[in-house]
């Protein structure tokens, strides 16, 4: 049975399911950060994944992104899968933009966790759900 780590749970909002991946918002209101993770029990890396899921991530993974970039009006994406932390496969999805706080570094371990007010996080989660395929199921 899928269980989300630890780490992502302290650290994230959960914001709903698409069809393989659970869709996280990080805590932190620097940028907008979200979190892809596959809801497939002892999974590290994408190759783990059947064929099916692989090309199910990546479907998933293109489509949050377009919206993200739409929605946000994202200059970049950042995508990563990095585990060094949290082992269990998760990928970043951030919102970057040229006039950021640490634009054109990577975000890792530039940003200190600045976390939402109730109100930041709901402006941000009632501005992407709609904006997501009708598939998305929110939580």
């Amino acid at each position: 049975m899928f269980e989300l780590h630890c780490k992502l749970a302290e650290d994230c909002f959960q914001i709903g399911d698409f069809s393989l991946c659970r869709l996280l918002m990080m805590n932190n209101h620097h940028l907008p950060w979200f979190i892809l993770v596959p809801r497939v029990e002892n999974i590290t890396e994408i190759y783990q994944l059947s064929g099916a899921d692989q090309a199910q991530l990546t479907i998933e993974s293109s489509v949050l992104s377009k919206t993200l970039v739409s929605v946000f009006e994202a200059d970049k994406m950042n995508i990563a899968a990095l585990g060094n932390v949290v082992p269990q496969l998760h990928i970043h999805h951030v919102v970057r933009y040229q006039s950021d706080p640490v634009w054109p570094d990577p975000v890792w371990g530039k940003l200190t966790a600045a976390p939402y007010n109730d109100d930041e996080q709901l402006k941000i989660v009632s501005k992407l759900v709609p904006a997501l395929p009708i598939e998305f199921l929110p939580t």
